[in-house]
């Protein structure tokens, strides 16, 4: 993970130069790309060996997720929003604190088959219009490593020289 985290750090500039590119000339089969190389680092990787995602940032819940989840805890959502969530800056639902209070020592989330829409759908490398997300994909290098590892592999596939 250590190694991770320098080499994301490392290309920093580099991944938030190459994102802007991206952004600004919104290239064809940019979608097609994205799922290609999300399928395959998948095959290789092993979410539970990291739990980044899950140690460092707060999915958004939306009121689905929050119904469904005190549901499952046998909560109101009253009680359940009030003891693990808050509203943020951006006025989203997120935790109240991180890691998140699911995550057991082991990284496995203890909500796992209810958990938010946006931890199912995590790293959202996979998802279509993939250009209305670069600026959180860019943020995802730092955090996870597949997002990172595709990041790298995206750059020799379509070279910024030839954007």
């Amino acid at each position: 993970m250590k190694d991770f985290t320098e080499k994301a750090k490392a290309k920093r500039k580099e991944n938030k130069r190459y994102y802007k590119k991206l952004n600004n000339k919104k290239p064809k089969g940019l979608d097609e790309l994205f799922h290609n190389l999300h399928e395959d680092e998948f095959e290789g990787i092993d979410c539970l060996a990291c739990g980044n995602c899950c140690k460092t940032t707060s999915p958004m819940f939306h009121r689905k997720d929050v119904d469904r989840i005190a549901k499952h805890l046998k909560m109101t959502v009253s009680n359940f929003s009030e003891k693990y969530l808050r509203i943020d800056s951006d006025g989203d639902t997120v935790l109240k604190s991180s890691p998140c209070t699911f995550l057991g020592s082991d990284n496995y989330c203890s909500i796992y088959d209810v958990r938010p829409k946006a931890c199912r759908e995590y790293p959202h490398t996979n998802r279509k219009d993939m250009h209305q997300i670069l600026n959180t994909t860019f943020q995802n290098t730092l955090i996870c490593p597949a997002v990172f590892g595709i990041t790298e592999r995206l750059k020799k596939l379509l070279p910024e020289r030839e954007m």
